[in-house]
């Protein structure tokens, strides 16, 4: 992962038809809770549902779109697995309620915005299909990955020979701590040959609680739908408030952004 002043290149092999990026906090014109580490201006909050300015979101927005090919198709994430295909006839002003989106066109972007939950950026070794999937916990348990991948196989039409995915910025294994009941739920979705890989991604942590390795269930998942050749994953939105926003850190604060996209 190569860092810019705004934001991050991932480190992967994709093809050249294949560009990507994540934000992080800074090189926009929020300020407050979304601004800087501190508060100061300069926070490129990404999302409007957090209470921010609708101005400055949308100058952030702007500063974003000057280095892409057209303004994202963003959504509506509801911690589901429904997946919106970006294409040009999507009707302005409509946010798909989805978890995850492809392309096949070039110029046309998918997103996910996150604060803690885990972005997946994917493509195929050929350079014809992308897509972005938001990874929180319950979509990630429920199979939006394994979505994300099945639509883009069926909009392809025929096998890939590898995908490829980056694991954006999110909380890390030190940080995520959850109940019981979440351990149980990907133990229950577990197949053969996963569960001893689950229970390896669940530490001890306070009574009753573990500390959960969102990364590595990630990795079980991509894996299960085909998908080995993973990178990124070596950040943690918690403990870096310099880069990246964390709601379970701050409780408000804004939203970064991971985006994918085709290129002529």
């Amino acid at each position: 992962m190569t860092t810019d002043t705004a934001w991050l290149r991932p480190d992967w092999p994709a093809p050249a038809s294949v560009r990507a990026l994540s934000t992080t906090r800074a090189g926009g014109v929020s300020r407050g809770p979304y601004g800087l580490d501190g508060g100061a201006p300069g926070g490129l909050n990404l999302g409007t549902h957090v209470g921010d300015d609708p101005l400055l979101v949308a100058e952030n927005r702007a500063k974003l779109a000057a280095h892409l090919p057209a303004m994202p198709l963003w959504l509506e994430q509801v911690h589901g697995c429904a997946v919106a295909t970006v294409d040009h006839l999507a009707e302005p002003g409509v946010v798909p309620r989805a978890d995850a989106s492809v392309a096949m066109v070039p110029g046309q972007v998918c997103a996910i915005m996150t604060a803690d939950c885990l972005p997946v950026l994917l493509c195929d070794t050929e350079g014809t299909v992308v897509g972005a999937a938001h990874a929180g916990w319950r979509g990630l348990c429920n199979g939006v990955i394994e979505a994300a991948l099945a639509r883009m196989q069926a909009a392809r039409g025929k096998p890939s020979t590898r995908w490829l995915a980056w694991l954006g910025p999110a909380i890390g294994p030190g940080a995520f701590e959850v109940g019981a009941e979440v351990r149980e739920a990907f133990l229950a979705q577990a197949r053969a040959g996963e569960h001893a890989a689950v229970e390896a991604a669940f530490r001890p942590g306070a009574e009753g609680k573990y500390l959960a390795d969102i990364y590595a269930l990630a990795r079980t998942r991509l894996a299960r739908a085909g998908c080995t050749d993973i990178y990124g994953g070596d950040a943690c939105t918690v403990s870096e408030p310099q880069r990246f926003y964390s709601y379970r850190r701050d409780g408000v604060t804004g939203r970064m952004a991971s985006l994918v996209w085709l290129e002529s």
